[in-house]
């Protein structure tokens, strides 16, 4: 590899070190102060950024609550599935690999994160936009796979279900972890959703 090329992974780590470090300390502070009470100010300080810093990463304190890499990780595995298979399953598919990829290390993180949103009106709303914009993205990827509008109806309909289906197998986790893990939670959605289609 070239020392430019050394350089640019180096950034990018850097970059992505920097990311984590300002989620991680924004994440502390919500849950010991709570959402409303945690300013942009002590999260930089926390993370040993500048406010200017901050914004370059998160334009807004609702953005380095609710956002994530996780939904886009869904979205390359839901595109990288082999063709042909039912959507519904290439999605359910999708989430069980995501989750097994930052299941074991980040469980904590990803709970305490969904039960801030459950919590905090305003970034309900934002969770409900980047779902929005991660189904768009799977739409656009996918939709050479149709041959005509009907095609591209059910698309949009299987995805937003999908996602829908893994939603509520989140709130059910967040609410009571010690009753199931996620992984066997969204399964179990995901199985509900089958049997139901089958008598509907």
């Amino acid at each position: 590899m070239t020392e430019s090329g050394n350089k640019s992974d180096w950034r990018e780590r850097k970059k992505a070190a920097t990311r984590r470090s300002i989620q991680g300390h924004a994440m502390r502070l919500f849950l010991e102060k709570g959402y409303d009470a945690t300013r942009v100010e002590e999260i930089a300080a926390a993370a040993g950024v500048s406010i200017m810093t901050f914004f370059r990463y998160f334009p807004t304190k609702e953005h380095v609550a609710a956002e994530d890499d996780y939904d886009f990780l869904i979205a390359r595995l839901v595109e990288d599935s082999a063709d042909g298979e039912p959507l519904v399953g290439r999605i359910h598919q999708a989430l069980r690999g995501g989750l097994a990829q930052i299941y074991a290390t980040d469980r904590q993180a990803l709970l305490d994160r969904t039960r801030l949103i459950l919590t905090t009106p305003a970034l309900q709303g934002r969770m409900w936009q980047n779902q929005a914009v991660t189904q768009q993205h799977i739409v656009r990827a996918l939709s050479g796979e149709t041959v005509d509008k009907d095609g591209e109806l059910r698309l949009k309909v299987q995805v937003a279900a999908s996602f829908a289906i893994a939603t509520v197998a989140m709130l059910e986790w967040a609410a009571a972890p010690e009753e199931g893990e996620l992984p066997d939670r969204i399964d179990k959605a995901f199985a509900a959703f089958d049997e139901g289609a089958r008598k509907g």
